[in-house]
């Protein structure tokens, strides 16, 4: 938690207020690719360093940057930056009422030094993609309920339990920001193209063909 007597980081302020201008008129910064040594640091506490211009400016390109991905995350490691934040936003569409990775309305948040415990021991296997590792998906394991905490860019604290596929979202985005990347901790059997994962694999969302197909356990 931060609040009005954080101390503003001047020169750190500055490499943002350039990073920021990287992204041009249209707000776009290119996101950063696995094997860049950032996303591989765990990201430092964010405190109030950044003035609050300055953090507005950069939650907004962030935000403008993962649609245009088009993603449903985006976090600081993402953009170059190892500050510990990052963006949210995913929203329920036709149909996905009777989908099992349990799709659910997860409105835009900005998540400022965010942790997660898992509630209960029940888990789910789904594909997982990452913008950081373009192109390709992997059945990823992860917590199917979280507890859930955050700060806002206002300082303030948060508690939500998460369930389904924004817990997901929250654990992939929480989890970017100790240098962990989804594919760390994947079936690597399962690793697929997004072209064969769309040809192959799209009518089967549990996914017990893909286990079987390609030799690996649910």
């Amino acid at each position: 938690m931060f609040g009005k007597n954080a101390k503003v980081d001047l020169e750190l302020n500055k490499a943002v207020e350039r990073l920021i201008k990287e992204g041009g008129k249209e707000r776009i910064l290119p996101i950063v690719q696995a094997g860049e040594p950032v996303l591989r640091q765990r990201c430092a506490a964010y405190t109030g360093q950044l003035s609050k211009r300055t953090l507005a400016k950069l939650i907004d390109t962030m935000h403008v940057t993962m649609l245009e991905a088009p993603g449903v995350g985006l976090a600081g490691p993402q953009i170059g930056l190892g500050l510990a934040l990052a963006v949210v936003e995913d929203h329920a569409g036709e149909g996905d009422e009777n989908d099992p990775r349990e799709a659910a309305e997860f409105p835009f948040h900005v998540i400022i030094n965010p942790k997660y415990t898992p509630v209960g021991e029940q888990t789910r296997s789904f594909f997982e993609g990452c913008l950081s590792f373009d192109g390709y998906q992997a059945v990823r394991r992860r917590w199917l309920d979280i507890d859930a905490e955050w700060d806002d860019e206002d300082g303030n604290h948060h508690k939500e339990r998460l369930h389904g596929w924004p817990a997901r979202i929250f654990q992939h985005e929480t989890d970017h920001l100790s240098g962990e990347l989804y594919i760390d901790k994947a079936e690597i059997r399962s690793l697929t193209s997004n072209e064969n994962l769309e040809d192959l694999w799209c009518e089967d969302p549990v996914p017990t063909e893909a286990a079987r197909e390609l030799g690996f356990e649910l």
